[in-house]
């Protein structure tokens, strides 16, 4: 229901391509079968009858705990079209997780698989072909929602401490579907996008959901953990046309032994974002599939990317330019403007903006100013326009009474050729002063086969050829993996406690 102040997105992105006459289209590509925007409708009304049936109310916070499938769009537009509020968590969070999520939300219903366990008063349990929504009737009419009632509750993606819950409003998600999309990218109906991040994830649930929707395209959904090989093998299933990706699996897909052999020529393009692209890795992809990857950045507080490469707009190592519909500048704390070439605390503003932080009034008020919302992510503009990440203002350390930003080491890490991935973290030595610590996962092309410690010292010797001596990492290990936050970004706050070790 879109009229003028009014909008509801379940309308906006399912049940306007009935309207449109696109009901038989395929909307959603699953593994062995497809599922259309008919079906989808169909399913997503019996889910919204079964929380009616539980007495959800407006604006009521409902989990959904699922793998991707068509029971998670169907879920997520179900609880759109009682006007509740999705909060989409992993399902893979443990317990203790799930448990402090529930009592965040102050949810009575959540929707899950049968294999996750979610400590809600009223669960409503659903797989493939079962739960007992598949009783209620297979019609509802979508609910009267404002354009600025809260839709979704997205989760930070900061790399330490307990993620904050950003209220996003229907307004926001059909906003930056037209801005981005729509104007920057250009989703097309001949689509068919296929994404790395779980729908769960406020990236994918745009890119890999509401985006093809919009247009009438269709998006591949799979409920495995993604891999190289994973992927690779859904791309010779699915032939998308779109991939949306995130840096760790563009580095996992270029150093899979076997990508030489793959056939990526089904895809217009790739994105990046949830963390940086080093530009040597952006490299790689380029020489290994010669794909287009256009590299951007957003946050959950303006819910999607709001500066990105784009088509005819492209600068590697960049994260490209504003999306049409975003003010995007470089201030100092307070929100004075940084000439070109600062680096400064990245501030933005549009029609995408959360409403704030739930029970957090404080961080609210320090991150949304106005119109505007103040990130922790530094950059720098060039003058082109052309915006460059730095780092973020929380892992900025402070050493020998000089600033050092983590990216500018692990960039130099990441551009030797033994080194897949990094990760560089401030710990405090026996003495309290904080001195960078590096973590690195080692990459076929130069480590695989060499001793843990060689290769330790030849990367911090790497790192003194290239950088200042005070940035080079004191100590450098060398891990399996890095460890992931829930929303697979690099979990700092482990590292640091890793590290500690260090200088035990």
């Amino acid at each position: 229901m879109a009229d003028g102040q009014w909008l509801n997105i379940a309308d906006r992105f399912l049940v306007d391509r009935l309207r449109e006459g696109r009901g038989g289209r395929v909307a959603l590509r699953l593994d062995g079968r497809d599922s259309t925007y008919d079906e989808i409708d169909r399913l997503a009304n019996r889910f919204g009858n079964a929380l009616l049936a539980r007495d959800v109310r407006p604006e009521e916070r409902v989990i959904i705990a699922l793998p991707d499938g068509a029971e998670y769009a169907a879920a997520l537009f179900g609880i759109l079209k009682v006007g509740a509020v999705a909060v989409m968590v992993n399902p893979g969070l443990a317990a203790e997780g799930m448990a402090a999520m529930v009592d965040l939300s102050r949810a009575r219903v959540a929707v899950s698989d049968p294999v996750v366990a979610v400590p809600v008063a009223q669960p409503l349990v659903a797989g493939p072909g079962e739960g007992e929504h598949l009783d209620q009737p297979d019609t509802l009419a979508t609910a009267r929602t404002h354009r600025d009632d809260p839709a979704i509750w997205l989760f930070t993606g900061g790399t330490t401490g307990l993620p904050k819950a950003a209220v996003q409003t229907h307004g926001s998600f059909a906003n930056t579907t037209r801005c981005y999309a729509q104007t920057a990218m250009g989703w097309r109906e001949d689509d068919v996008t296929l994404a790395v991040p779980k729908l769960y994830f406020g990236y994918a649930t745009g890119s890999n959901l509401f985006f093809p929707f919009s247009v009438g395209a269709s998006a591949a959904l799979f409920p495995e953990h993604p891999t190289a090989t994973v992927v690779f093998d859904r791309i010779a299933r699915h032939r998308p046309t779109i991939l949306v990706n995130v840096p760790k699996m563009v580095a996992e897909m270029v150093d899979h032994p076997a990508a030489g052999d793959q056939d990526l020529s089904c895809l217009r393009f790739a994105t990046s974002a949830g963390e940086a692209l080093p530009p040597s890795l952006h490299q790689r992809w380029s020489d290994t599939f010669g794909v287009p990857l256009y590299d951007g950045l957003g946050t959950a507080e303006m819910w999607h990317i709001f500066v990105s490469n784009q088509p005819g707009a492209v600068r590697p190592g960049s994260l490209g330019r504003a999306v049409p519909g975003f003010d995007v500048r470089v201030c100092d704390d307070v929100g004075n403007e940084m000439r070109t070439g600062q680096v400064g605390r990245l501030w933005v503003r549009g029609d995408s903006r959360a409403l704030g932080y739930w029970q957090d009034a404080e961080k609210s008020a320090e991150a949304f100013r106005g119109e505007w919302f103040a990130a922790s992510d530094m950059v720098r503009r060039d003058a082109d326009g052309y915006f460059h990440y730095v780092g973020r203002a929380d892992d900025a350390l402070k050493v020998g009474g000089k600033w050092l930003l983590p990216a500018e080491v692990e960039d130099c890490l990441l551009a030797h050729p033994a080194v897949s991935a990094a990760a560089v973290v401030g710990v405090a030595d026996a003495g309290g002063l904080t001195k960078p610590v590096a973590f690195v996962v080692a990459s076929g092309a130069g480590g695989s086969g060499c001793p843990r410690e060689e290769l330790e010292g030849a990367l911090r010797d790497h790192c003194l050829v290239h950088l200042d001596p005070y940035k080079a990492p004191r100590r450098v290990f060398v891990l399996d993996e890095l460890p992931r936050t829930h929303l697979g970004k690099v979990d700092r706050g482990a590292l640091r406690r890793q590290g500690a070790t260090a200088f035990a």
